[in-house]
């Protein structure tokens, strides 16, 4: 267990590595539109833990297995003794004895972090309230097709400084660009995490200004999963700060955005970016396939030597 390598956050890859395995993704969606067979992992067996919904996260990694010749098995609490107070770290012994890898997708951070503590298999974050660190490969395999290197490059975060923001302060510091972050009082990232990165990382609540010159513009939900309640007051407090027309006029003039899905399209961005021929937001969705098929090869080839 102590030599087992997981993915729980970026900062569990270097730098190097988070490079060699973007490049991988991008080799890797070559070879599956030229129909290159992929099947490396015969009998692997990939174990999916879902306390949360899911549409791309729950498709990409299954899809993603099966390519690679493997299987994947679906787990929800309610299926599970995990949703009937098994200790997490029981769990973590007894799937890891049986399958091959384990992703999972929960609540508390700290969740996942006690399970790949006890687990003997490699363990991906799929999504926590803290952060989402395969979404941000395929967002940096999207950026770097299209623009190359992101480092010294600017990038404008407006919206919650939630799970997808701390990420990208993660990823600025792994892939080497300056972050602004445009958010209202109050819903900023947490504190410790911002002043880590305080050499690259920087509030500024005016949209307008954080945009200025961002070579990419990102956003997300004003509400996440389990936030539903506060929807009607997000609604009002975030209403300056929609990714639009308006708001990319003042980035630079080739700059991308960016959005994790699922959007509310009148709501953190405008209809009008969701559906323009030239977005990037679809590719970005496609590349989470691309990006954890090589994070999944990754793993199990370090967890074979």
């Amino acid at each position: 267990m102590a030599n087992t390598r997981h993915f729980l956050t970026l900062l569990d890859f270097s730098p190097s590595e988070l490079q060699q395995l973007i490049q991988r993704a991008i080799e890797m969606k070559r070879e599956h539109r030229a129909g290159t067979d992929q099947r490396a992992f015969p009998g692997t067996v990939l174990a999916m833990i879902f306390a949360k919904s899911s549409t791309r996260t729950r498709v990409s990694f299954e899809a993603g297995i099966a390519q690679l010749g493997g299987q994947a098995m679906f787990l929800s609490p309610q299926d599970t003794q995990l949703g009937r107070g098994e200790p997490i770290e029981d769990s973590a012994r007894v799937i890891s004895s049986m399958v091959d890898i384990v992703v999972i997708r929960t609540f508390g951070h700290d969740i996942v972090q006690r399970f790949a503590a006890h687990s003997s298999v490699p363990v991906i974050n799929a999504l926590t309230d803290s952060y989402h660190p395969c979404q941000l490969l395929a967002d940096m395999q999207t950026w770097i097709e299209h623009r190359g290197d992101c480092a010294g490059k600017r990038v404008c975060w407006v919206g919650d400084g939630n799970n997808m923001c701390q990420s990208y302060i993660n990823a600025a510091r792994q892939f080497d660009f300056e972050l602004r972050i445009a958010c209202p009082p109050g819903f900023e990232p947490d504190s410790a995490l911002l002043q880590a990165n305080r050499d690259r990382v920087s509030i500024e609540h005016d949209p307008a200004v954080a945009a200025q010159g961002a070579d990419l513009v990102v956003t997300d939900v004003w509400a996440s999963m389990g936030q539903e309640a506060e929807q009607l007051e997000r609604a009002r407090l975030f209403a300056p700060y929609q990714v639009n027309a308006e708001l990319m006029s003042r980035a630079a003039s080739d700059a991308l955005y960016m959005h994790c899905l699922p959007a509310h399209r009148g709501e953190e961005i405008s209809a009008e970016l969701m559906d323009a021929p030239d977005t990037v937001i679809w590719e970005e969705a496609e590349n989470r396939l691309h990006a954890q098929k090589a994070l999944m090869e990754t793993l199990l080839l370090l967890n074979r030597s």
